[in-house]
């Protein structure tokens, strides 16, 4: 059993909840990264929720539905523990395949109807586009997931990997309490352009990818299913490159006497007080690491040398194929 643990509470943005300073993603529990088993996804649910974690992460295609009704299965009798954040709008075929997004008005009420069920519950927490629709004006799917506060189903709005623009335009229609998207010692990008945006709006930042999939904990695609196979960073040589650079963080990590991934995480925490990571834990054992974090305390001039350590500029390999990050607003 893993110990509670004591850790100051982070708040989402100005009008949003305050949460423990590290969330549980569950994307991993439903075939992302190949088979999970659900017995160890569920004790890992509730071993999270017994230390103190109060955000869970999920997508209504997850698992095309899977991880929905997984998260609502372990809620069953802990629904007002917790807050849950629910990405939608990713379309996707009886092949798992990858169809585009969705984000016009009917359909976020639609999705909305679908995924309150799957949970078995009446309303979500945060509740955000996955992507921004390029054929739907941000105004009209804030607008839309507005009108579902002012029901009573949703109690905050989120976006996820937009750009700046989009944000300032999505902050005109409703108030935003968090943008969550990819952040971690090897994805800086918003640092520049998204960061003061956010700083400026009062909106938090939900960071997932913390460990670049496994790339800063060594972790390495293990089969079929496991999309991080089809990754830049994960492929040919550019997995070797990025494995050296790993190897200078682990001798950082060695000397201050914890893990590669613990220090990653701590280096995140450290950025703003506003970040909260999103840990794609699947069992109790990750969680128990990613938790060891919290005990990391590191100085500027320790993050200072973390950073030059591991540039940015050095790694190889996009976070996402050229298809995506063509598309993603986050990076335009």
């Amino acid at each position: 059993m893993i110990a509670k643990v004591a850790a100051k509470p982070r708040k989402l943005g100005r009008t949003g909840p305050e949460v423990f300073p590290i969330a549980l993603g569950c994307m991993g529990m439903s075939g992302m990264y190949g088979p999970a088993e659900e017995p160890e996804s569920l004790a890992t649910i509730h071993a999270a929720i017994d230390i103190g974690v109060n955000l869970i992460d999920t997508g209504d295609f997850y698992g095309m539905g899977h991880n929905e009704m997984l998260i609502g299965k372990a809620l069953h009798f802990q629904r007002e523990d917790v807050l849950l954040s629910v990405k939608f709008g990713a379309q996707r075929g009886p092949d798992g395949a990858w169809l585009g997004y969705d984000a016009r008005p009917a359909a976020v009420k639609t999705a909305l109807a679908y995924t309150l069920k799957r949970l078995g519950t009446d309303y979500i927490d945060m509740y955000r586009p996955a992507r921004l629709d390029p054929h739907v004006p941000i105004e009209e799917t804030v607008g839309a997931i507005a009108d579902m506060v002012k029901a009573g189903y949703v109690r905050h709005i989120g976006l996820s990997e937009v750009g700046a623009e989009t944000i300032r335009r999505a902050a005109k229609v409703h108030p935003i309490v968090d943008l969550q998207i990819e952040y971690s010692l090897v994805s800086r990008g918003p640092e520049e352009n998204i960061f003061p945006v956010l700083e400026e709006l009062g909106i938090g930042l939900t960071a997932y990818a913390v460990l670049s999939r496994g790339l800063l904990s060594n972790s390495q695609p293990a089969s079929a299913g496991d999309f991080r196979a089809w990754l830049p960073r994960f492929s040919g040589d550019n997995l070797a490159r990025n494995q050296a650079l790993v190897a200078r963080l682990n001798e950082i990590a060695t000397a201050k006497e914890t893990t590669a991934a613990q220090l990653a995480v701590a280096w995140v925490l450290a950025k703003r007080a506003w970040i909260v990571p999103v840990m794609g834990a699947r069992t109790r054992k990750q969680l128990a690491e990613t938790l060891g974090a919290l005990e990391v305390q590191l100085s500027p001039e320790e993050t200072a040398q973390i950073e030059a350590a591991v540039p940015a500029e050095a790694v190889s390999g996009t976070r996402y194929d050229a298809h995506q990050m063509q598309v993603l607003d986050s990076e335009k």
